[in-house]
């Protein structure tokens, strides 16, 4: 049965991670000034160059996990400490300001990786697939992947509208409202890490 629950939990703890509308005044950034169609062939470019990533170490993260001989307790702590240094980047508004660059593929560097696949988001991929049970709970997992996807690569295709809808305001508000979650979710990663390093779980 589909587990709507774990569906929420990653589909929300991705969305501020990945910060779809902290990603609008970005991609408008660094695709200024290039045709309507252009920039809606990016936008598909990094969302699919993001899921990619994302896709691969959902899938071979245990094995990866096995090869550098790191336990999923270590990796909780320290993808928490990631995921709170996301947080507080949201919270204090301390962003690098993008350049626009026209030689380079900019759904490629940075916007899929690592703007969008960080490695907040790999850590919380690797960790969900792990924590999934039955093929329940991996397909509520791979369908919050894919919606999240799905949703960054709306938010930037419609970026130009939806700037225009929630002002550059709107669009700060949100940041920080993603970035308190984040670091609840956090700090909650963090102590269940610690909490499975002291019971001895590997």
């Amino acid at each position: 049965m589909f587990d709507f629950a774990l569906f929420g939990s990653v589909f929300v703890t991705l969305f501020v991670i990945m910060d779809p509308p902290g990603t609008t005044p970005i991609f408008l950034a660094l695709t200024s000034g290039r045709p309507v169609k252009v920039q809606r062939r990016l936008a598909l470019q990094a969302a699919s160059v993001a899921f990619g990533v994302i896709v691969l170490f959902g899938i071979c993260g245990r094995q990866i996990l096995g090869y550098l001989h790191v336990s999923i307790p270590a990796l909780m702590v320290a993808g928490g400490l990631l995921l709170l240094l996301v947080a507080l980047d949201l919270l204090t508004g301390k962003t690098d300001e993008p350049k626009q660059t026209k030689e380079v593929n900019v759904a490629l560097v940075p916007l899929g990786m690592p703007l969008l696949a960080g490695p907040g988001a790999i850590v919380s991929v690797i960790l969900a697939v792990q924590r999934a049970e039955g093929w329940a709970g991996q397909l509520s997992v791979w369908s919050a992947i894919v919606a999240i996807h799905l949703v960054l690569w709306l938010v930037m295709r419609y970026s130009l509208l939806i700037i225009r809808v929630i002002k550059d305001g709107g669009v700060v508000l949100v940041t920080r409202l993603s970035g308190m979650l984040l670091s609840a979710i956090a700090v909650q990663q963090i102590a269940n890490g610690i909490t499975r390093f002291i019971n001895g779980e590997g």
